[in-house]
């Protein structure tokens, strides 16, 4: 990272959080100053120049103190994973209403990580078919992609209303390295995530942008997005690990969408629908 730190404070929420951590970790140690906060307890030594704050996202008081002063809120909490809808109501939808109003109040920008969940349910494409593009249609492959749905659209109304610059980060699968054949198109490695991150914060102007948030995988579903906006291009591919992988694969319906293993979870038509020809459109 050789851009230097911002010069107001960063918030960043879903501190305790796997992906959290590692940013708290490496942001930290390139001298941004960070307010911490999740709902669990930070597991880690704490940062310099870092304080955490245990707290609910479902407290819209406590998130507006958190905020005070900051120039960018890296909004990573709430509910990481499929859950029934009313585990998901109250930190995935009532709380990233209360970031957006903490964005508001201070003239903040916030990086959203949102998910490929967003758009699961559209098919992976075939050979010669164009990649997803980026105003495609939200198919959500869940009450969690579907809440990742609606913090994008709150994005935009924030920016349309308010002139709250947001970056969505449609994230695939970021862990240390590929675990399945899926990921060899929407692994995310750790370095990339933090370069992302950095370029979200430190671009001079993003407007509200989408990014397609995977590293540089051939086999990526996705294609062209905002990313010229910060700057960002990603250095790592899932290619190094196809080896290891290429043979794991999931159920055939979670082969045929772009959620994967999130597609098939709970599914329960009798069977799977027809191809449908306007999936990439």
């Amino acid at each position: 990272m050789t851009a230097p730190p911002p010069p107001r404070p960063v918030l960043l929420t879903g501190a305790s959080g796997n992906l959290g951590r590692v940013l708290a970790r490496e942001l930290a140690a390139a001298g941004w100053t960070l307010r911490l906060t999740d709902i669990a307890p930070f597991p880690d030594p704490l940062p310099p120049r870092a304080t955490f704050l245990r707290a609910d996202l479902n407290d819209g008081v406590a998130l507006l103190r958190q905020a005070e002063g900051c120039g960018a809120i890296l909004h990573f909490g709430g509910a990481s994973m499929e859950r029934p809808f009313e585990e998901v109501l109250g930190p995935n939808l009532r709380g990233l209403n209360h970031v957006y109003e903490a964005a508001r109040r201070e003239r903040a920008r916030v990086v959203f990580a949102s998910s490929n969940h967003a758009i699961g349910f559209h098919e992976r494409p075939q050979a010669g078919e164009p990649k997803l593009a980026l105003d495609c249609a939200f198919r959500p492959d869940g009450y969690y992609g579907l809440s990742k749905a609606y913090g994008e659209l709150m994005g935009r109304l924030y920016w349309d209303k308010h002139g709250v610059e947001n970056v969505n980060l449609r994230i695939g699968s970021c862990f240390p390295k590929p675990t399945d054949a899926r990921m060899l198109a929407t692994w995310l490695s750790y370095p990339d995530l933090v370069h992302l991150v950095v370029a979200c914060v430190t671009a001079p102007r993003t407007g509200h942008a989408v990014i397609w948030a995977c590293s540089n995988n051939p086999r990526s579903f996705w294609g062209e997005d905002h990313r010229e906006r910060i700057g960002w291009t990603p250095q790592d591919s899932a290619e190094a690990y196809r080896a290891e992988v290429e043979g794991k694969l999931g159920d055939p319906i979670a082969e045929r969408y772009q959620g994967g293993a999130y597609a098939s979870m709970g599914y329960s038509r009798a069977a799977p629908a027809p191809r449908d020809p306007f999936a990439l459109a």
